[in-house]
Formats: structure tokens, C-alpha cells, sequence
């Protein structure tokens, strides 16, 4: 008999095999084991609403209207955003709007332009 892999999140021993993928009963994380391989190298790639890969200095466009935190202003769906940066955290895009300032987004409310 084999031996399976432990989970990667949580290190239960009691994981099983269900259709190609691993499956663990304690957590309920389910991974594929050349996936899991391949995403540990790219563990802070940050996409877009429709899936595209950003990086530093790339434009996007804002695809939802969005309040303005601490502010009565809101930020209009189609305004463009040029040389964003990409930092760590839950508003993963950090950039400069006119009219606006500095501000942090949320990648899942832009596109790449």
C-alpha cells in the first residue's frame, strides 16, 4: 500500500485519493499533487476581475463603483489607473489616482488595460 501525503494545510495523516486529487477529512482541503508543486512557487501572483496576471507598472481600469473610505467621493467604473504597484495584504494594489491621491485597491475590482 502506498503511502499518501499529508495535507498541506492542517498535517493530517488521514488523507485520501478521490478521482486524481487528495482529499483531507479533517479540514476539508482538497489538492492536486503536481498543482500543489507548481503553485508553491507562485504563492503572491495577484490577477485581475478576469483572471490576467498583474504586475508592477501595469494600468488598469476600474470595473465597479467604488466609496471612497473616510470620504463622500466615489471612484466612477472606467477610471483608468496608470503604474500600479503590487504590495501584500487584502487591497493588494497600491497606486496614485488624479483627483483622488493615493490610494489601495482590491484586485477583483480592476482590469487590465
Amino acid at each position: 500500500m502506498s503511502k499518501l501525503p499529508n495535507c498541506p494545510k492542517c498535517n493530517s495523516e488521514y488523507t485520501y485519493e478521490d478521482r486524481g486529487f487528495f482529499v483531507c477529512p479533517e479540514c476539508g482541503h482538497e489538492w492536486n499533487s503536481q498543482l500543489e508543486e507548481e503553485n508553491t512557487e507562485d504563492k503572491n501572483v495577484v490577477k485581475d476581475a478576469n483572471g490576467n496576471v498583474l504586475n508592477d507598472g501595469d494600468s488598469v481600469t476600474i470595473i465597479k463603483d467604488l466609496k471612497v473610505k473616510g470620504s463622500s467621493s466615489v471612484l466612477k467604473v472606467g477610471t483608468k489607473v496608470k503604474n500600479i504597484r503590487l504590495v501584500e495584504g487584502d487591497h493588494n494594489i497600491d497606486c496614485k489616482i488624479a483627483g483622488f491621491g493615493a490610494m489601495k485597491l482590491k484586485s477583483e475590482f480592476v482590469k487590465k488595460v
